[in-house]
């Protein structure tokens, strides 16, 4: 082990909470997260605002040193209608 690695996990550091041990993955960065859709497909927080004390609890799970406030969902809802893929409507 590298005696850099070895301070840090003896001993800790103020720069980083975990100490030369990896952080657990956020659920937002994983399938399960209702951040853009949900298990079904159904449109999540980002398109309609759907989740979103689940998806504002994870957020806040990032230590990025920052305040986290979690943006407006979009104004983009297509009321639960799945739009056309583009490689099934190229131009003509």
């Amino acid at each position: 082990m590298s005696s850099l690695l070895n301070k840090l996990t003896k001993e800790g550091s103020r720069l980083t909470p975990y100490d030369g041990a990896t952080p657990d993955t956020n659920p937002l960065a994983t399938q399960q997260s209702n951040l853009h859709a949900d298990a079904s497909g159904k449109p999540g927080y980002s398109v309609n605002g759907d989740s979103f004390s689940r998806v504002n609890g994870f957020y806040q799970l990032y230590l990025d040193g920052t305040a986290n406030t979690l943006p407006q969902p979009s104004q983009l809802d297509l009321n639960d209608v799945t739009p056309s893929k583009y490689l099934d409507n190229l131009p003509r």
